[in-house]
């Protein structure tokens, strides 16, 4: 461990090494990096317990070029994050997303949906009843009013393979992964000095990054700053299904996609297994160490749900759950990708409310331009910086899930 790094990295899970990668790699960074974890399990991180799923079909420009960067990441990652012999394989299953509308409000929304998709590139395709009911014969469709799939560039993957990846090809390019927790900040006025660690270790930061997850705000008021970001609880449920559907699917190589009900409850396959959560009834922040299941979900919201769509889904069996925390963003579930318009030495990536795995790659890339040259060079993500959280300037985005 070094007295002093160019940059201090404050987290160590995906978004965190994701930053920690793109600095290291970058040929006209020559500084120093430390990423600090404060749980080397990453037990309880938000990446670890995260369903590890990426796509395009958002409603604003700025999400679904995100999206088709990280597709495109994910794909060459193997090659990408080689060390040695070791290739990580994502596993990147390229099913897609399938969002069923009912009513005539959600098949518009859809619609003006898809203008944006496709002007930017996604591959993504509006169906019909009739369409859906000839591309998945098991699902009941009567009321559908239509379905929005993505072709391509849409799937699911390894989410700890995603970090450990990160990690590990960081580490390779010399970045130094230290194992404390960050507990205090040195200000003098508009510039963080040094971060103080648990151990009682002070070490002095060029730059301080705010990838905390869930505990983002708690890292920003050690600077004596403000984020809107709070824990809050989403269950997985996995299931075991007496008559699988998988069998019947005419798209994708007979793979399901990863299905989204327009009230919220998704399933998708997962091996023999399906993978199923819905959006909570009441969703107030919770404690930092709560995870325990909200197991009336399964029962109560997500069977029901499933059961009426299709009848292979209605003789299933809950097999695993478990719960994890979104680093929500209350101002608007977007992402806050930016330096303080004050202490410009402290840098967000924060906020993702359920998408931080999937737009790590953009952000870990967005966050080493800062750094590196000052302001973004690839994609411009100023739409999504810190100045519209004290301005109370929401960033829209229609395709929250």
């Amino acid at each position: 461990m070094r007295q002093a790094y160019d940059v201090v990295i404050v987290g160590g899970a995906v978004i965190g090494s994701a930053v920690a990668y793109f600095l290291a790699a970058n040929p006209d960074f020559d500084g120093t990096v430390a990423v600090v974890e404060r749980d080397p399990s990453y037990r309880t991180a938000s990446t670890a317990l995260s369903g590890a799923s990426i796509r395009t079909q958002f409603s604003n420009p700025v999400n679904v070029a995100i999206g088709l960067f990280g597709a495109a990441f994910i794909k060459a990652f193997a090659q990408t994050m080689q060390v040695e012999d070791d290739r990580p394989d994502l596993g990147f299953h390229e099913g897609g997303y399938l969002f069923l509308a009912e009513t005539a409000e959600q098949a518009r929304t859809l619609r003006e949906n898809n203008v944006v998709q496709r002007a930017h590139g996604a591959d993504v395709v509006l169906w019909e009843r009739a369409d859906l009911a000839a591309a998945f014969p098991h699902l009941r469709v009567d009321d559908i009013a239509l379905a929005s799939y993505g072709r391509a560039n849409e799937g699911w993957f390894s989410n700890t393979g995603l970090m450990n990846g990160f990690r590990a090809k960081a580490r390779a390019l010399g970045v130094d992964v230290i194992t404390d927790e960050v507990v205090a900040m040195t200000r003098e006025g508009d510039t963080l000095e040094a971060v103080t660690l648990r151990s009682g270790r002070r070490i002095a930061a060029g730059t301080v990054v705010n990838a905390s997850g869930p505990r983002a705000a708690l890292t920003a008021r050690m600077a004596g700053l403000d984020v809107p970001v709070e824990p809050r609880k989403r269950t997985l449920f996995v299931f075991d299904c007496a008559h699988s559907p998988e069998g019947t699917a005419t798209v994708n190589g007979g793979r399901l996609p990863l299905m989204i009900e327009a009230g919220g409850v998704f399933c998708r396959p997962e091996g023999r297994y399906f993978l199923c959560g819905c959006p909570p009834v009441s969703d107030p922040a919770v404690d930092w160490d709560d995870f325990e299941p909200r197991w009336d979900e399964f029962e109560d919201i997500i069977w029901p749900s499933l059961a009426a769509r299709s009848p292979a889904f209605e003789a299933i069996k809950r097999v695993n759950q478990w719960a994890g925390h979104y680093d929500f963003n209350t101002l608007d579930h977007n992402l806050i990708v930016g330096r303080h318009p004050e202490v410009r030495n402290f840098i967000f990536a924060n906020g993702f409310s359920g998408h931080g795995l999937q737009q790590a790659p953009a952000v870990g890339r967005a966050v080493s331009e800062l750094i590196a040259y000052g302001g973004f060079r690839t994609l411009d993500l100023s739409e999504v910086g810190y100045e519209r959280i004290p301005a109370n300037r929401p960033f829209i985005e229609k395709a929250v899930i």
